[in-house]
């Protein structure tokens, strides 16, 4: 048994319909004859096989049937105007994916609201998202799995890909406190150089082939190299060793007394990310909506929780710092 042809405009008359009560006002709102729309309601009814109105009454009030395939009808229109609509603005260039690898140094709280406006703003714009430490950043964008990548700039980065700045991250030496390291840190102390290569350092990596042997703020004692920043931040709360994390992730936990700040003398670092991508494919309307949303949060953020920390101890740019 073959479906009823109906259309999408006899849909849209017998909404009309319901909205104002009657099939003048329904030819007022769609500016039409009421004939037109009497036709449109009396054609539909035939090739769906039921009646959608009462008509003994002064106003047509709808049936059972009209009652219950009102609620169907909405659906079937608005699904239409949102497919109109979405092929309407990716004729106009917006993409119909996003593919981006994030640097496990973002904040993912911030990340998160991010993403959720996102979806707000773009609902119909499917999303592709890897989050990897250094060079698999990179890595994904050369290769072309990911169309951009917010990445550490740092010297492993290809020279092929292009780098816009977008944000830095404060990175910040902890330790747990019963680790002999905050004892020292007591009272805001430098912890000197000599005291760090003493203790095991926990150091973020990962098996990309572009950061192999990158071993920026490696302090030269014993470590060990860990390629996910979620255990290395469990492994410093269960203090196995100190090492450096963003601000943003370990907040909460110099608030609360599970970690301690370690101030050494070369003061915190402010980690540049960049946004990275092939110079031949730049990114579209909904990916740069996303980037920009990203840097600005983080930016934003960083500012609140600097002025927030008690005598924080001065930031300034260096080289890159990602152990």
């Amino acid at each position: 048994m073959s479906a009823p042809a109906f259309t999408l405009d006899q849909l849209r008359v017998f909404l009309a319909v319901v909205e104002t009560g009657s099939f003048s006002g329904a030819a007022r709102k769609l500016r039409r004859a009421q004939s037109a729309v009497s036709y449109g309601v009396a054609t539909l009814e035939r090739q769906l096989g039921v009646t959608l109105f009462d008509r003994s009454a002064l106003r047509p009030t709808p049936t059972e049937a009209g009652q219950a395939l009102l609620t169907r009808a909405r659906g079937v229109v608005e699904d239409a105007d949102d497919l109109g609509a979405s092929a309407q603005r990716m004729s106009e260039g917006l993409e119909p994916r996003v593919t981006i690898a994030i640097d496990v140094l973002y904040p993912m709280p911030l990340m998160l609201t991010a993403l959720e406006a996102f979806q707000k703003k773009y609902p119909s714009v499917a999303l592709l998202l890897r989050t990897e430490a250094m060079g698999a950043v990179a890595e994904l964008v050369q290769n072309g799995t990911c169309s951009v990548g917010i990445s550490v700039a740092a010297s492993f980065v290809p020279k092929e890909l292009e780098q816009l700045p977008l944000t830095t991250v404060q990175m910040v030496a902890v330790a747990a406190p019963s680790h002999a390291l905050a004892r020292l840190a007591e009272g805001g102390a430098l912890v000197p150089a000599r005291a760090l290569k003493q203790h095991t350092q926990l150091v973020l990596t990962d098996r990309s082939r572009l950061s192999e042997g990158f071993d920026a703020g490696v302090a030269g004692g014993p470590n060990w190299r860990i390629a996910d920043l979620g255990a290395k931040h469990q492994f410093l709360r269960a203090g196995f060793g100190w090492g450096t994390m963003p601000l943003q992730a370990v907040a909460k936990d110099l608030e609360k007394g599970r970690l301690v700040r370690l101030r050494l003398a070369a003061d915190d670092v402010l980690v540049p990310l960049c946004v990275l991508h092939q110079p031949a494919h730049p990114p579209g309307p909904a990916t740069r909506w996303l980037l920009d949303l990203l840097g600005t949060r983080c930016t934003g953020a960083h500012k609140k929780l600097a002025a927030e920390l008690v005598a924080p101890a001065p930031a300034r740019t260096k080289s890159t710092h990602v152990s």
